[in-house]
């Protein structure tokens, strides 16, 4: 079965498949399908979940034994599968055929296959066409320019919110065809404003000049792991009387973009395909390279978890100082 990102969540209510393939060019509709597979599976009741990336010195029989073996306790598993180059090769190739033909689909297991874009070759590989017959294929493409303001629309009612279509032109042209800026600025709006009608003005202003302190040199300051900038941009920030969900929102995008990056090179990728894959262009990808190099993914995780905490202050849920709480996270990414 062939599905589009926006028929998944139908899918998935209806019942989970045995065998979930994503691939395409665009990480968030990647990010938020796998999100929302591993969520279905969790809530079903698969309680065990095994990540096994591939890498240059990869052994398949590894994926054999995961996908194979019942679980340690008797209950039902997700087998989290990623080859970041979209190429498993011979043995991987027969690996996966392999496990296709045989695929219980009454097993109560679910195996969820991430890859890249692939060209009509791969997808005409027999390995790939073997996935697509036993299990549910999901190309995770970004729309055409002619129909981003229609996705953006679409993403702004989940947050009730709407606007007109000059206001959905202006924010479709300023991100120029990259869906994560555009579910930047969509998330930014439904921190900044009620739901209902946004005007073309509010859009404007949110997009364009809603950092009047600068988040932007927040963002670079992080990057470069500079604390003592941090600290005076962030108590600039606060004497300004900026929104803390936006600060937050600001810290834990770039966090969690470095936390990606350094996955994948954990997983043997070569720097300058991640950063590529993470849509990360420009003068930042200089420094997003030095803060990878410096970073360990378990420093990032911590941030990550740090930045759960924030958030929960934010709403209520948790005691303390919000703004300390941005600091000690913009410590956890400093310079060493």
């Amino acid at each position: 079965m062939n599905l589009r990102p926006d028929q998944l969540a139908a899918q998935l209510q209806r019942g989970l498949a045995p065998l979930y393939v994503l691939h395409g060019d665009e990480p968030l509709l990647v990010i938020e399908a796998a999100d929302s597979i591993r969520t279905a599976a969790r809530e079903a009741g698969v309680s065990e979940r095994e990540v096994i990336v591939t890498h240059q010195h990869f052994r398949w029989d590894e994926f054999g034994l995961a996908a194979g073996n019942l679980s340690l306790f008797g209950e039902r598993k997700l087998v989290d599968l990623r080859i970041p180059n979209g190429k498993p090769g011979k043995q991987g190739g027969e690996a996966l055929a392999r496990f296709a033909r045989e695929l219980d689909p009454h097993a109560g297991d679910i195996t969820l296959i991430t890859l890249p874009l692939l060209d009509w070759t791969v997808r005409k590989a027999a390995w790939f066409l073997a996935l697509s017959e036993a299990g549910t294929v999901i190309e995770c493409n970004a729309p055409p320019l002619a129909e981003l303001p229609h996705w953006i629309a679409q993403r702004l009612a989940r947050q009730q919110q709407r606007a007109s279509r000059e206001a959905l032109e202006f924010i479709a042209g300023h991100v120029e065809g990259n869906l994560l800026a555009a579910h930047q600025e969509i998330q930014k709006l439904s921190l900044l404003y009620d739901p209902g009608e946004l005007s073309l003005e509010q859009i404007e202003d949110a997009v364009l000049h809603v950092a009047r302190y600068d988040t932007e040199k927040l963002r670079l300051a992080l990057l470069e792991g500079d604390a003592p900038r941090c600290a005076r941009l962030l108590e600039g920030l606060k004497g300004e009387g900026a929104a803390p969900p936006l600060v937050l929102w600001t810290i834990a995008n770039e966090v969690r973009t470095l936390a990606r990056l350094r996955a994948s090179v954990d997983a043997g990728q070569n720097i300058d395909g991640a950063l590529k894959a993470e849509r990360v262009f420009g003068p930042r990808q200089a420094l997003c390279k030095r803060a990878v190099q410096r970073l360990k993914s378990g420093g990032l995780r911590a941030a990550l978890l740090h930045a759960a905490r924030a958030d929960r202050m934010i709403k209520g849920l948790a005691q303390g100082d919000i703004w300390d709480e941005f600091l000690q996270i913009s410590l956890r990414v400093r310079a060493r």
